[in-house]
């Protein structure tokens, strides 16, 4: 059997497991073994493996070699998403406004992002996010001006914090987590919703290496729905 590809040899490793020739915990030959059966480079076997590792299918740990995972799981992968294009892609008319936009050398909002340090220069940016001329989330937003330093002082008013970032300034990873919560009378106000009832919300900081880039709070109407695939 001649396998020139990383695809071609998954697709094989997989193949095996579903058929149970190599069952769940067993370990399966060496990446040497492999390589020499399928005629290919050991690079390229390695790759396959480390692909289906990061799937769940495979686990694989030093001095004990490859097993065939005990029990699979599937990993979501969730994109930072762009706020226009979800909206656009609803088939909705997008709008976007700037409520507030202050430099403080520290947050003093009841809301203080654990990321960040006394040492970091901020610039807080609220906004609005609208669908068909209704809210759709609201855009809390700290912004870490010792690493974004490229910053023009109206660049927010008509453009979105949340485009203009990924646009403009790299990220190397991130942090996020998922809440329900009820909604404060001010941001009810911007939604048009009542006061307390319940809305989803994302808390989201992005780091280029050690140091964070931003941190985001996005609050959004009743009804949104979070999609992403498994």
């Amino acid at each position: 059997m001649a396998i020139n590809n990383w695809l071609g040899v998954q697709t094989e490793v997989l193949k095996r497991i579903h058929d149970r020739t190599w069952k769940p915990g067993e370990i399966i030959p060496r990446e040497t073994d492999l390589a020499y059966e399928f005629g290919c480079a050991r690079v390229t076997v390695n790759r396959a493996l480390r692909a289906l590792a990061d799937k769940g299918v495979l686990d694989r740990k030093r001095k004990v070699g490859t097993t065939v995972a005990l029990y699979p799981t599937s990993k979501a992968t969730l994109k930072i998403p762009l706020i226009r294009k979800e909206i656009e892609d609803l088939g909705k008319v997008y709008s976007y406004k700037l409520l507030k936009q202050t430099q403080s050398k520290f947050p003093k909002e009841e809301r203080l992002p654990t990321h960040l340090s006394s040492s970091d220069n901020l610039l807080y940016i609220e906004a609005i996010h609208s669908s068909d001329g209704e809210p759709f989330v609201i855009e809390s937003r700290y912004i870490n001006q010792k690493v974004v330093t490229n910053l023009e002082s109206k660049v927010f008013e008509k453009n979105s914090p949340n485009e203009w970032l990924l646009a403009n300034v790299p990220y190397t990873h991130g942090a996020i987590s998922f809440s329900a919560t009820n909604c404060s009378a001010e941001k009810s106000t911007l939604l048009k919703i009542n006061p307390s009832e319940a809305v989803f919300q994302i808390d989201r900081t992005t780091f280029d290496r050690e140091q964070v880039i931003t941190n985001v709070l996005l609050t959004y109407h009743k009804d949104y729905q979070l999609q992403t695939s498994l």
